[in-house]
């Protein structure tokens, strides 16, 4: 996927964004990066936010807080911005290795150097991670879900909750030897064959994310149900690997 591909109302609003980083730090901004769903062509105007990397010669907070302003202009609300040094990724593949597996597959360079051209990511930290945030994200979602009495943020948080433990889901994958194009329903199918779980709940939650069937709440609460409890297998059967 290319910029061209995505709402020109986004490509317009990077554009912007990128001329006012570069205003504010000049020759100190080494990289700014797209990745995640707007990189990869699963983006959606409805449910999906634009992820930036931004790389400095200097990613102290200090200088990060110059950026405060423009971060927070009304019309950069769906972007979110991340800031690291390059000394930072190089230091730092082997403790977030799903983030950099992903930033490094998919990607689009907006502004100055390829940072993420030459890193090498060690995958030996990937199982524990993989296990790691998803019993985190099981334990988080029991929570909340208890918290929220609205029909309508019930459903936010299952596209939430669906969308990141897919991306958990993809990484996981490769501990068998997978890698797999950017592909939800893709990830989904994969992750049923190769983890002998099921996964028509996440099918239809796509499904409804992507507008093609509406939830009522009745299916939305039998949906977490279901997606609850495939977690709590995939997680054993990380758990086992």
């Amino acid at each position: 996927m290319g910029l061209s591909d995505l709402p020109k109302k986004v490509h317009g609003m990077l554009d912007d964004f990128v001329k006012g980083l570069k205003n504010i730090y000049g020759d100190g901004l080494v990289s700014v990066i797209l990745y995640g769903s707007a990189a990869s062509g699963e983006y959606s105007s409805a449910n999906s936010n634009v992820n930036i990397a931004v790389v400095l010669d200097d990613a102290g907070l200090a200088n990060i807080a110059r950026a405060k302003r423009l971060v927070n202009k009304r019309r950069f609300g769906i972007i979110r911005p991340v800031f690291f040094t390059e000394k930072y990724i190089a230091s730092s593949t082997d403790v977030f290795p799903l983030e950099f597996l992903d930033m490094k597959e998919n990607n689009i360079v907006l502004y100055g150097k390829d940072v993420l051209r030459d890193v090498r990511v060690d995958e030996k930290n990937l199982r524990f991670q993989c296990e790691q945030e998803l019993k985190s994200k099981l334990i988080s979602i029991k929570t909340v879900y208890l918290d929220l009495r609205s029909a309508s943020d019930r459903r936010k948080l299952l596209f939430k909750f669906t969308s990141s433990v897919l991306h958990l889901l993809r990484n996981a994958l490769r501990l068998k030897g997978r890698v797999l194009i950017y592909s939800k329903e893709r990830v989904a199918a994969s992750a049923a064959e190769e983890f002998g779980v099921g996964m028509a709940a996440f099918k239809k939650v796509l499904d409804a994310r992507s507008g093609k069937l509406k939830l009522t709440s009745k299916e939305v609460d039998g949906l977490f149900v279901d997606i609850v409890r495939d977690m709590e297998k995939m997680a054993e059967a990380i758990d086992r690997m």
